[in-house]
């Protein structure tokens, strides 16, 4: 079997689940090697996403861990075995891995939640937005660069905009919101799309205003990503080199105790919108 050069985040999460189960278990790779009659280097392949497992291993590599919950089990199978080859492929080798990443994340996630202070959230930007903000990177991207990634961001939006979209809550600071990224008349125009969408059932926009006090719970961005069961949940964190993906339950626990710290103190969605609207008139 021919090895992957570069596992994606979904490959390695099912690999890294593979492996705390076995852990929890106690067993030794060579154990679980034997259950199937592999290599014990076949063993630490798949546990470290360069190889994939079939269903029937898998179920009998957890039933031999132990391992009673039925559903995540049944999730790790869904990972296993998806071939899906989703939109964002169509990028790879022309944008980094952790843009693809976060795609497919998305796209497989039960719901969404993003925290951001100086910035909209991506899923809410508008192509100027997106533009504007990626003209701003250091180093300066090339032109062919800026577009692809602006595209990219564009495309993401489905997971809210298609028939049968996910749940979508956004916690935005009212500094993202009066930063005027790509100037007043885009600003206006940015205001305006967070409106149109928050009229929708499936998403929630609440403001974090000034007047808050006592408030630093986060100091920086949050996406978190809810998997098919709570242990597969995923947070997203903007790193020195790029996006850090977040899975031990430990931390996953304390980003949902945050999350909710910060949706208490924010304002509620109809005084989120008012305030939107009030900034709009203001520009």
């Amino acid at each position: 079997m021919v090895l992957r050069q570069e596992p994606t985040a979904r490959q390695m999460r099912l690999a890294v689940e593979l492996r705390r189960l076995r852990d929890a278990a106690g067993l030794a790779a060579r154990e679980a090697a034997a259950l199937l009659g592999v290599s014990s280097a076949q063993i630490s392949q798949i546990e470290s996403g360069l190889t994939g497992v079939s269903e029937k291993r898998l179920r009998r590599l957890a039933g031999h861990y132990a391992c009673t919950d039925e559903a995540l089990v049944d999730a790790l199978v869904a990972m296993a075995t998806d071939r899906t080859r989703g939109w964002w492929e169509e990028y790879r080798g022309l944008l980094p891995s952790s843009f693809l990443d976060l795609s497919e994340l998305e796209r497989h996630a039960a719901y969404r939640w993003d925290v951001d202070f100086l910035h909209v959230p991506g899923l809410l930007q508008t192509e100027g937005y997106a533009r504007a903000l990626f003209a701003r990177r250091v180093p300066e991207l090339l032109r062919d660069e800026l577009e692809l990634r602006v595209r990219h961001r564009m495309q993401r939006r489905v997971i809210i905009t298609e028939a049968q979209p996910i749940p979508y809550e956004a916690l935005v600071h009212e500094a993202a919101l009066r930063i005027r990224v790509g100037g007043r008349a885009e600003s206006r125009v940015q205001l305006a799309r967070i409106l149109e969408l928050s009229e929708a059932k499936h998403i929630t926009v609440r403001v974090i205003p000034f007047e808050l006090e006592e408030f630093a719970d986060i100091t920086a961005a949050m996406v978190y990503a809810g998997g098919a069961v709570p242990k597969l949940d995923t947070v997203v964190r903007d790193g020195p080199h790029g996006a850090v993906f977040v899975d031990s339950e430990a931390q996953l626990g304390v980003f949902r105790t945050l999350f909710r710290r910060v949706e208490a103190a924010s304002l509620d969605p109809m005084r989120s919108r008012d305030l939107i609207h009030r900034l709009a008139k203001e520009l």
